[in-house]
C-alpha cells in the first residue's frame, strides 16, 4: 500500500466564502487530518448548494483519498450538502455519520440529532459530510481518527489486520 494519504476539506459556508467571518471549522479538520498522517489541502471555501457537488466531483476526480466536508447538513433552507453528496457518493457508510450524531448527543450536545451528514464511497474517495461548527468538527475528528487510516487502506484493498 502507498504510504501517502491525501485529504481535502472543503467548507461550505455561505457567509465565509463571502468573507463576512472567517472560517473557524475547516481548519479544525485541517489539523486533525494532519495529525492523522493525512497530505492535506483547503480548507477550500464554498458557498451553499450547487458548489457542493461540483466541489465533491473535482476531488474525486482528483483521487482524494478522503474528503471532509463541514457545513450545510442542518435544517436551513439552504442547508444542501447531504443531497448534494447523496449524488456523488456511490455506497453509502452510515455507521459513521451515525457514529458522529452520536458521538455528539453522548457529550452533551443535543442539536448533533439535528445533523443530517452523510459519509460514503464515490469511487476510492472517502467522503464525510460533517457540522459546520468548530465543536462538530472537533467531535468529528474524535470519531473519525481511530478510524480513518483503517478505512482508507480497505478502500486501497487492504485487508484486516
Amino acid at each position: 500500500m502507498a504510504t501517502v494519504m491525501r485529504a481535502l476539506v472543503i467548507t461550505v459556508s455561505n457567509r465565509a466564502s463571502a468573507g463576512v467571518y472567517a472560517d473557524r471549522a475547516g481548519p479544525v479538520l485541517v489539523d486533525g487530518l494532519v495529525g492523522l498522517g493525512f497530505e492535506v489541502d483547503g480548507p477550500k471555501v464554498i458557498p451553499d448548494g450547487t458548489p457542493v457537488e461540483g466541489a465533491l466531483r473535482d476531488a474525486v476526480a482528483s483521487a482524494y483519498d478522503v474528503v471532509l466536508t463541514t457545513g450545510g447538513t442542518g435544517l436551513s433552507p439552504t442547508d444542501e450538502t447531504p443531497e448534494l453528496t447523496r449524488r456523488v457518493i456511490d455506497r453509502e457508510v452510515p455507521g459513521l455519520a451515525e457514529a458522529i450524531r452520536a458521538y455528539g448527543i453522548a457529550h452533551g450536545v443535543g442539536t448533533a440529532a439535528l445533523s443530517r451528514g452523510l459519509a460514503g464511497l464515490a469511487g476510492r474517495t472517502l467522503v464525510v459530510n460533517l457540522p459546520g461548527s468548530p465543536g462538530g468538527a472537533k467531535d468529528g475528528i474524535a470519531v473519525l481518527a481511530p478510524v480513518l487510516v483503517h478505512a482508507v487502506e480497505q478502500v486501497r484493498g487492504g485487508d484486516h489486520s
